[in-house]
């Protein structure tokens, strides 16, 4: 495996925890809890900051930039799903942040839209992360020669100290790392969870 691929993977295993915590959190009476408001806007910021900015803008602006270079279409096929996914999620995301920013406890209705978010969006970003794990990165490892996957790995660390600055990486791993032990992912539903989304992605 490429680093310039293996760093992204690496990467979507943490994104996972994340979800997998997410879910936990909405599964449970969390979001009626005192400080929930301040929990879910946590949990924006990590999928904005880290998953967004840093590991999609990765993918975008390099990845499948070379991939598009290299003759795959832009807007159709793999990487036209791949974005249009990547623009769903940030839908989902905005809903989050934006009760995040909102002010004292949740409301019925404010509880709603998180659980409502989190229910497209986790499995929206599992079945992502497969696609992109099990076609779309082999695809690439296929169609890029050494000298272009070692362009992009020279070229990730640039990219993210422009999107997050010199620290922002084990800033958002902490971030993560908070929410994983504050709400735990459920070890068994996260792998029920990888096993269908590898299916569907096997089949798309």
């Amino acid at each position: 495996m490429k680093p310039a691929i293996s760093i992204l993977m690496e990467e979507h295993r943490l994104i996972e925890q994340v979800l997998g915590s997410l879910e936990t959190f909405v599964g449970s009476a969390a979001p009626e809890a005192s400080g929930a408001r301040a929990t879910v806007a946590r949990y924006a910021e990590f999928f904005r900051g880290f998953a967004d900015r840093v590991h999609h803008g990765k993918e975008e602006d390099r990845l499948f930039a070379a991939m598009v270079e290299a003759g795959f279409p832009r807007e159709a096929g793999p990487i036209g799903v791949m974005l249009a996914e990547h623009a769903e999620g940030r839908r989902c995301v905005s809903v989050l942040a934006n009760v995040g920013e909102g002010d004292g406890p949740l409301s019925p209705a404010d509880g709603t839209a998180v659980r409502r978010a989190s229910a497209e969006f986790i499995p929206l970003l599992r079945g992502h992360i497969q696609k992109e794990d099990r076609i779309l990165y082999p695809m690439a490892l296929q169609a890029l020669d050494a000298r272009t996957m070692d362009e992009l790995l020279a070229s990730y660390g640039e990219f993210e100290r422009t999107a997050v600055g010199e620290g922002g990486l084990e800033a958002f791993r902490r971030l993560a790392a908070d929410l994983a032990a504050a709400h735990p992912p459920d070890p068994v539903r996260m792998e029920e969870a990888s096993a269908v989304t590898g299916c569907l992605a096997h089949r798309g």
